[in-house]
């Protein structure tokens, strides 16, 4: 399954925005307003959980700075990386693209697609009032 967010402009260069996403405790600025828990782990890794949702840890897998942030889940169980794509669009600003990949199986696809766009979407929609 993969879901990608349109391009999101934000008012930070690409290196303050990379910045921003690699200190994951500003995570907690972008998550929707239905979030029930939220915990840095540590520099690598943090928890969050959404209302009636199971927690979630995501931690670092991969960087290229000021370029490219690669999130996955610590666990096994539901196998997936959020990724954040950042270009710049002059000296003072950049766009952003999340994409969302994994492998469930149908049902499982089926049943989580929605709650999944409608969250990276929320976290494009919140960097860009950063």
């Amino acid at each position: 399954m993969f879901i990608e967010t349109p391009k999101t402009s934000v008012a930070k260069s690409a290196e303050e925005t990379f910045n921003f996403l690699s200190d994951l405790a500003n995570f907690e600025k972008l998550m929707p307003e239905n979030i029930d828990k939220f915990e840095v782990l540590n520099e690598n890794r943090f928890l969050f959980a959404l209302k009636g949702m199971p927690e979630i840890v995501l931690e670092k897998k991969d960087q290229i700075p000021h370029s490219m942030l690669i999130l996955g889940a610590a666990s096994e169980k539901l196998p997936f990386t959020l990724t954040a794509a950042i270009s710049p669009s002059g000296s003072t600003s950049s766009e952003v693209v999340l994409s969302f990949a994994g492998e469930f199986n149908a049902m499982m696809a089926m049943m989580i697609k929605n709650p999944i766009t409608n969250f990276i979407n929320t976290l494009s929609d919140n960097l860009g009032k950063i």
